[in-house]
């Protein structure tokens, strides 16, 4: 009987190691402890890469803790049910669904209980990408993180649900986010929409000027297939992300990104205008002018031009 038994945690220890693996490979490297002995994980685990961003689905199916220090990168651990407990360079966090608990890289982080029922959506952002995006967002250095961010506003929820999109997306088979173009252009919309949805508004400076404007419209005009982030923006007007926009719509009606479309939608249109339909595809020519999402842009075409853009290239 006493054999069985060590035959019996043996395999259970075995289980659990596989599973700290398993994870660690997708994630974070990291220590686990199961919270009760003989007990047996259920793991579901997944990850993906896109741009400088790793997205992963995590759920042990039991009770555990787990100790690590996020080597190099930021990590975002976003509770979609149960919850977890966390103590990380002094604050001691409790986050469930609607909240995530944000962990700074290189610098030890417990997370003294994740629950049986609990899974994570988790974001692993490069430190030195992250900072850059920080400073161009924000408009100003020395911005920091907080040690857990409200998801449940209309700007939490949605990026959220950007998040889960890009994530299912990312799993099809074939999926054009695959293509090292487009995953690079939207890990950065991915990365700038969070800083907004959880970063205080900016208050500080001073009045906007046209002349901020006008030097992001020259740079457009020059490349519009480039593939532009907001931040990117931002950074050539020399404001933050927020005043950009504030400026835009000000001075010119409409969202930097909605002024971009029109842009890349005019360019598209002469190319397919003047196009041999025998050799032109329509998809490679949207890629080339920086679309990356083929559905919406024959919807936005349509809207614009009153055509389908395989008409325009028929005619």
């Amino acid at each position: 009987m006493r054999d069985s038994a060590r035959d019996e945690s043996k395999r259970d220890d075995q289980d659990w190691e596989a599973a700290e693996h398993a994870v660690s490979d997708a994630y974070f490297p990291h220590v686990l402890r199961p919270a009760a002995a003989g007990s047996h994980p259920e793991l579901n685990v997944a990850s993906t890469q896109l741009g400088a961003l790793r997205l992963a689905r995590i759920g042990w199916g039991a009770e555990v803790s787990v100790v690590t220090q996020h080597p190099g990168a930021y990590a975002i651990n976003i509770p979609m049910r149960g919850h977890i407990e966390s103590i990380s360079g002094g604050h001691q966090v409790y986050s469930e669904p609607g909240k995530a608990s944000v962990f700074a890289p290189d610098t030890e982080a417990v997370i003294t209980r994740w629950t049986e029922n609990c899974e994570i959506v988790g974001v692993k952002l490069d430190r030195d990408y992250l900072h850059r995006e920080l400073s161009r967002v924000a408009g100003r250095p020395g911005v920091q993180l907080p040690a857990q961010v409200d998801l449940s506003t209309p700007e939490g929820r949605s990026w959220l649900a950007l998040l889960e999109s890009v994530n299912t997306q990312l799993r099809g088979e074939g999926s054009l986010l695959q293509n090292p173009l487009v995953a690079d252009q939207l890990a950065g919309a991915v990365t700038t929409a969070f800083l907004l949805a959880v970063l205080p508004e900016d208050d500080s400076g001073g009045p906007i000027r046209p002349r901020i404007v006008k030097r992001v419209l020259d740079r457009i005009h020059e490349d519009p297939a480039q593939p532009w982030t907001a931040a990117d923006m931002a950074e050539v007007a020399g404001v933050s992300v927020r005043r950009l926009q504030e400026a835009f719509r000000e001075y010119v009606g409409v969202a930097p990104r909605e002024y971009l479309l029109d842009v890349r939608l005019d360019r598209i249109h002469e190319e397919l205008a003047t196009g041999d339909p025998v050799v032109t595809s329509v998809t490679d020519v949207a890629l080339r002018w920086g679309i990356t999402h083929t559905g919406r842009f024959a919807a936005a075409y349509r809207r614009r031009f009153g055509v389908a853009p395989s008409e325009t290239l028929r005619r």
